[in-house]
């Protein structure tokens, strides 16, 4: 009887939290499914039919296709190129920061933490009046000096350019955290050996510090992907997706998969494809996680 009676308090106390999952995340996906096997859209609010297959069909070989692959091969090549070079300019600066010899090191910490501590939707809009083409902050500088102003919201190589530079900026810093912790749990020990046996600092870094430090950062920078390919407020708060693409209602240059859900729902009202979109978008990013993760080793066990 004590037992059941602790069981029955234990799920009273998790009812709450788990009602909420069901209803706030359970019961939108099992929706979001069903939507993309319906024809629901503009033209069938009050009464729609289920319709298979069709929606994966249309986005995958048919008339969709011709916008769902160029955009999905951006979103791939923006979330890579941030995840990555993020990584890159995070683990450099963190090398030099640790570095025990620097006294200033807490200080340049304390700047580079910026754009991270910023509220994100502050540094975008400040990017967003920088980025301007007609009185933007750059642009105004490169006249200074005799260059002319760079398209960063009409042509489309220069708008992409820009969006990736932004979120370099504002992801850097997570990174940099990331591998200061990691490089502060290697111990001092292995350099001392890489020294005896006669290695260079970027042989020790080779050898050393970038395998340790990635091994550990493995599953942050999984899900930093995550993040990178459905970031929606960059794409959004600064080009709004633009420029426009050729033949496409639904998709600017620089709309990801998300911005292009979010259009094809708001302004367009086709939510069968949007539906659609959703799990094919939800399909690739937790297949790439999984894959990654189980390459990484985060699933095995550890004696």
């Amino acid at each position: 009887m004590k037992k059941r009676k602790d069981t029955r308090t234990a799920l009273l106390f998790i009812a709450p939290a788990f009602i909420s999952i069901i209803i706030f995340t359970i019961a939108p996906i099992v929706y979001t499914v069903f939507i993309s096997f319906t024809n629901y859209n503009m033209y069938h609010l009050d009464s729609y039919d289920m319709v298979g297959l069709s929606n994966y069909i249309s986005v995958i070989t048919g008339s969709i296709s011709e916008i769902f692959f160029p955009v999905l091969g951006w979103n791939i090549v923006f979330a890579v190129i941030c995840t990555v070079g993020g990584y890159a300019i995070g683990m450099s600066l963190a090398v030099l920061l640790n570095n025990p010899h620097m006294k200033e090191a807490k200080l340049y910490k304390s700047i580079l933490i910026i754009p991270w501590a910023l509220p994100a939707t502050i540094a975008i809009l400040s990017w967003q009046g920088l980025l301007n083409e007609s009185a933007g902050g750059i642009n105004t500088l490169l006249k200074m000096f005799g260059i002319s102003g760079i398209p960063w919201m009409t042509n489309v190589f220069w708008a992409r350019v820009g969006i990736i530079i932004v979120n370099l900026w504002l992801g850097f810093p997570y990174m940099m955290n990331v591998c200061l912790g990691g490089l502060q749990s290697i111990d001092a020990v292995y350099y001392e050996a890489a020294r005896v046996d006669g290695a260079t600092k970027w042989q020790s870094f080779k050898a050393i510090t970038f395998p340790m430090v990635l091994r550990l950062s493995i599953p942050l920078i999984v899900s930093n992907f995550a993040f990178n390919f459905n970031n929606f407020s960059n794409i959004f708060m600064i080009t709004g997706g633009g420029p426009a693409r050729v033949g496409s209602q639904f998709a600017g240059s620089t709309d990801i998969l998300a911005s292009t859900i979010y259009k094809m729902t708001t302004q367009s009202n086709r939510y069968e494809l949007s539906a659609t979109l959703s799990v094919i978008s939800f399909l690739i990013v937790g297949t790439l996680t999984l894959i990654n993760l189980n390459l990484s080793g985060a699933f095995k066990e550890v004696d």
